[in-house]
């Protein structure tokens, strides 16, 4: 074989991993897995801590997420339609890995909402005007202070909550499970303790239905 032939030869092979790598990076920060379970042995994908949306009994499904992500940001309206098609038969947990400027404050935030009984509603806050505050150079810390007053929350207890070690340590927690479990990018989905990447809304749908019946 001539050295023409082994070099092209050499260059389609290097063409095809480079195409199949572009291919599987399709969520902000780092590869998509495959669809695995996770390992039972190593970190819960769940913690007794961790914020809950729904609280249905016939399936879990969890989200490791970052506020400032814009893939987050665009699968959130389609996540709060499943939140509320299926939240009676399925628990919607949520888990954090924060990975931009803004998204420690931005899960800080919810955490202290959290501590008032107003996760959701901070959760949805921040996904619904994350063009107006993410991608900043600036701390946005009192934009979110801002949002807590505007959701009615005590401000002097919320002020409090927002800087207790005890919230950031969590949401630390949440970012080291999920780097034990294979999680290097978010927005990642877990059903029933299996990671899956549906491909349409439809896919969405399908897998939770399926987890119902079983």
């Amino acid at each position: 074989m001539s050295k023409s032939l082994k070099l092209s030869i050499a260059m389609v092979v290097a063409a095809l991993l480079a195409l199949t790598a572009a291919v599987l990076i399709s969520r902000d920060g780092g590869e998509s897995a495959q669809s695995t379970k996770s390992d039972a042995a190593g970190p819960p994908l769940v913690r007794e801590d961790s914020p809950r949306l729904t609280s249905g009994d016939k399936a879990v499904f969890v989200e490791f997420l970052d506020f400032e992500c814009e893939a987050c940001g665009a699968a959130h309206p389609t996540l709060k339609n499943l939140r509320d098609k299926y939240g009676d038969d399925v628990t919607f947990v949520v888990r954090y890995m924060p990975l931009h400027g803004n998204s420690m404050n931005a899960a800080l935030a919810a955490e202290a909402a959290r501590e008032q009984g107003e996760f959701e509603a901070m959760h949805d806050k921040l996904f619904d005007s994350q063009s107006e505050w993410s991608h900043s150079t600036s701390s946005k810390e009192e934009v979110f202070a801002g949002y807590a007053d505007e959701l009615g929350l005590d401000m002097k207890q919320y002020r409090q909550d927002v800087t207790d070690p005890a919230a950031k340590k969590r949401i630390e927690q949440s970012q080291k499970d999920a780097q034990a479990v294979g999680v290097t990018g978010t927005p990642t989905f877990f059903l029933n303790g299996e990671k899956f990447e549906p491909t349409t809304i439809d896919g969405f749908s399908t897998a939770l239905d399926a987890a119902i019946r079983d």
